[in-house]
């Protein structure tokens, strides 16, 4: 084994022990509230054993309203797992050691694509941070293969990963968006074609097993999902903090997100030559995540990989780390405020917590400007140019299209 192998090996675990010790303090405690706040080590994992039957050995999709509300291999995971465990502390320590693994394997996968940056996602800190939060690196780690077969033309496994990334955590159904960006840009038409049938089959026959035997219990991810009001993290639940109180956030949040998708794809049509996926992966992903209605704290494990992968340039890294940064930020704020709400003597107050949100959401849009203005710039070879300035193509590629 190789030298640079060994040694990212070694600092991804260390990173998993280090972020098992930042959620160790609520192992004692078992998770008592406001403990698990003001430490900022709450999970998932334990919350979800009791709450959901899982205690009980219930199937994960029994009934409406203790089914558990994520898609159905992450289910499938959480039911499976607590055959082998008693308790929620043992509950949470196995599922953290397997996710633990998936890290490592994350490291390991990024470093081949990536090499230059291969250091960077074990010393990730918000990344660290939150790697026991939930169950997403299951899916997390799919997805990176689904890019990493991608960027390979091997389209079949491609989609096939990516297939079983949306059946374990619904939010790389985006990623998909941006293979069809890229294809169709491409004019490969009938690969775009068949990558999604691909992917929907693979995504049928993992759903419809327990969509037809538990309904109930199926669909209370998506029902949730489509009726939940602006919450945690969002940009509308500061801008509700600070006194700006919109109506109809649905609309509001998908009219954002369709503008936002909007303008990714004419950016993209705009190129001449087509960028990474990681690339528009992750500035898709984090469009949607601004326009939102939810930003949990995890929500930071799907972009750093993405990061990662898609920086091509030293000169863009000071934005990746302002970025990562007020991701760090942000995720001790979220468990501060909540602090205020159980019982803390001290806490994150409402407006101190709403300017760390929006903070938050300045960093990762100023990381996609980065990012497309690299983008842009790799452009710039021969031919018309296109926009040299991200502000021109913004104000000034509408003249393009009559």
């Amino acid at each position: 084994m190789r030298t640079s192998v060994k040694i990212l090996i070694l600092l991804a675990i260390l990173s998993s022990l280090l972020s098992f010790v930042k959620f160790s303090p609520c192992e004692k405690t078992n998770w008592s509230t406001p403990g698990q706040y003001i430490h900022a080590c709450y999970s998932d994992l334990p919350a979800l054993y009791g709450a959901r039957g899982l205690d009980e050995h219930k199937w994960a999709y029994a009934g409406s309203e203790r089914a558990i509300e994520y898609p159905v291999i992450t289910g499938v995971v959480m039911y499976a797992t607590s055959w082998l465990v008693n308790s929620p502390i043992a509950y949470f320590n196995f599922n953290s050691f397997l996710l633990a693994l998936l890290f490592i394997g994350l490291v390991l996968l990024v470093a081949y694509m990536r090499p230059e940056n291969k250091y960077l996602l074990p010393i990730a800190p918000a990344m660290v941070a939150s790697l026991y939060i939930n169950w997403d690196l299951w899916a997390i780690i799919s997805m990176v293969l689904a890019i990493f077969w991608f960027d390979r033309q091997e389209y079949l496994w491609s989609s096939l990963a990516l297939g079983i990334s949306i059946s374990t955590k619904f939010m790389p159904v985006f990623l998909l968006l941006s293979i069809a960006f890229i294809l169709w840009r491409r004019n490969e038409i009938k690969d775009l074609i068949k990558y999604i049938v691909i992917t929907a089959s693979t995504w049928l026959v993992v759903n419809l097993p327990v969509a037809l035997t538990t309904p109930e219990g199926w669909w209370r991810f998506y029902k949730l999902n489509l009726e939940r009001g602006s919450d945690w993290g969002s940009l509308w639940y500061a801008l509700d903090l600070l006194g700006i109180n919109l109506t109809n956030i649905n609309f509001l949040a998908l009219m954002v997100l369709l503008i936002g998708i909007t303008t990714i794809a004419i950016y993209l049509f705009e190129l001449k030559v087509s960028p990474s996926l990681a690339s528009v992966g992750f500035i898709l992903l984090a469009t949607v995540m601004v326009a939102s209605k939810v930003y949990s704290p995890q929500y930071v494990l799907w972009l750093t990989p993405l990061a990662i992968i898609a920086l091509s340039h030293k000169n863009d890294l000071h934005a990746y780390w302002i970025w990562q940064s007020s991701e760090i930020i942000y995720h001790i704020a979220i468990w501060q405020h909540l602090a205020l709400f159980t019982g803390a003597r001290f806490g994150l107050p409402d407006g101190a917590y709403a300017f760390l949100t929006l903070a938050r959401i300045a960093a990762t849009l100023y990381f996609i400007a980065i990012l497309a203005r690299r983008n842009l710039r790799n452009s710039l070879t021969g031919g018309r140019n296109p926009h040299s300035r991200l502000f021109d193509f913004l104000f000034e590629s509408s003249k393009s299209y009559p």
